[in-house]
């Protein structure tokens, strides 16, 4: 019972609690951005400009984003640089497209939010191939 309470943690744990976030976040986030890439052709002009950079534009940003950026994520690979772009997007669609409603359906981009700030802060943790590139 004394464990359960225990404020202890070990360094294994936080790489395993960043594994499993990484995995968790970067699968989610990949299939958003996939369904974005197989019909950029026909919806690059109507997709949301909100920074006036042209529709197409904003649509290869956010696939850039959610698809390559999440594989990355899930690689453990430029872990905290990829991280950016996705809390860009997030942080777009939460602030600027749902004008900081955090309730309902869109409470989505605010839970990916969430993870890619803990990514970004944290690091990618030991099982990632960051760590096998910094020793």
């Amino acid at each position: 019972m004394k464990r359960l309470f225990s404020t202890n943690v070990s360094d294994n744990a936080i790489s395993f609690a960043l594994l499993i976030l990484r995995i968790t976040a970067g699968g989610l986030i990949i299939p958003h951005g996939y369904s974005k890439l197989i019909s950029f052709a026909s919806k690059s002009s109507s997709f949301s400009d909100p920074y006036h950079i042209g529709s197409s534009t904003s649509m290869a940003l956010i696939i850039f984003a959610e698809f390559f950026c999440g594989v990355l994520i899930v690689l453990g690979l430029l872990t905290r640089l990829a991280s950016i772009p996705l809390i860009i997007g997030m942080g777009t669609i939460v602030f600027m497209i749902n004008h900081g409603n955090l309730t309902g359906k869109n409470e989505t981009p605010v839970l990916f939010l969430g993870c890619f700030l803990v990514l970004l802060i944290t690091g990618p943790g030991k099982a990632s191939i960051d760590r096998l590139i910094g020793k």
